[in-house]
């Protein structure tokens, strides 16, 4: 396994449309590798998602796995395959998004609150969930990547976005994510 070089905004890579895996193609050595290397480098960055996109691979993959902590639910590590998501109802949540990508900023986002996703697993299976919360807001985030989306790109406007070392001293964590 290897830690990938994460793609900052500004490379080419990150406005691109991922291309779809067919099923042979997810069970392949190479994409199983892939998978591999980006779970080692979600956790070397301590993300909670990446999109193959920000490690220079235009396929439609991400991955998601979120600690407990900061008022969250904890959430296993979830390979996405082909990702599909669809809105659950018109509310709409702001919460504050970083990036691997855009290491050490900031912003607050507006997201769908709830989602049904529809992918395929590690092993090329379908399968469906729904989601709310942070969870929503990441598997969005990480979906976003796959489309050549970033959530600066989803603000309503600049004014909160942060480099991280000030949004810690003037906004604080403490106040946890805009949920209304």
């Amino acid at each position: 396994m290897a830690i990938l070089k994460v793609a900052r905004l500004g490379h080419p890579i990150l406005r691109q449309q991922a291309e779809p895996l067919t099923r042979s193609q997810v069970r392949s050595a190479e994409i199983q590798r892939l998978i591999d290397d980006m779970i080692e480098t979600l956790h070397e960055y301590e993300g909670v998602g990446l999109a193959a996109t920000q490690v220079h691979m235009p396929v439609r993959l991400a991955l998601v796995e979120v600690p407990s902590g900061e008022g969250r639910e904890a959430v296993a590590l979830t390979v996405l395959v082909n990702p599909n998501v669809t809105p659950l109802g018109d509310e709409r949540v702001y919460g504050w998004e970083g990036c691997l990508s855009l290491p050490d900023l900031r912003g607050v986002v507006p997201r769908q609150r709830r989602v049904r996703l529809e992918a395929l697993d590690r092993q090329g299976r379908p399968f469906e969930l729904e989601a709310e919360g942070f969870f929503a807001r990441v598997i969005q985030h990480e979906c976003d990547h796959l489309d050549g989306v970033t959530f600066v790109d989803r603000m309503d406007d600049l004014l909160s976005l942060s480099f991280l070392r000030e949004f810690e001293r003037h906004v604080g964590l403490e106040t946890g994510p805009i949920e209304d």
